[in-house]
């Protein structure tokens, strides 16, 4: 398993912010107040692999857990250095 990242929970909250905000703005999805949680982890993780902004996990490891973490690290190379979620 990856190394979990410090502030992980944080840092999927914000890539998961910029990536839904990101859709809605393409006007390529709109999420319901009944989403779930995971539906959008799901759906952002495979936006930024169609984009080809990620690399698709390998079928085997295509779980929860590993997309969190995918989009978590995202993240890091997105925000500004001196973000405060990178310190």
């Amino acid at each position: 398993m990856a190394k979990k990242l410090k502030n992980e929970k944080a840092l999927l909250a914000e890539a998961l912010r910029i990536i839904t905000e990101d859709a809605v703005k393409r006007g390529i999805v709109e999420f319901e107040p009944t989403d779930s949680h995971d539906l959008k982890i799901e759906y952002a993780y495979r936006l930024l692999v169609h984009d080809k902004k990620i690399s698709p996990l390998p079928p085997d490891q295509l779980n929860l857990p590993k997309m969190r973490h995918r989009l978590a690290m995202w993240v890091t190379h997105e925000l500004p250095a001196d973000h405060e979620l990178l310190r």
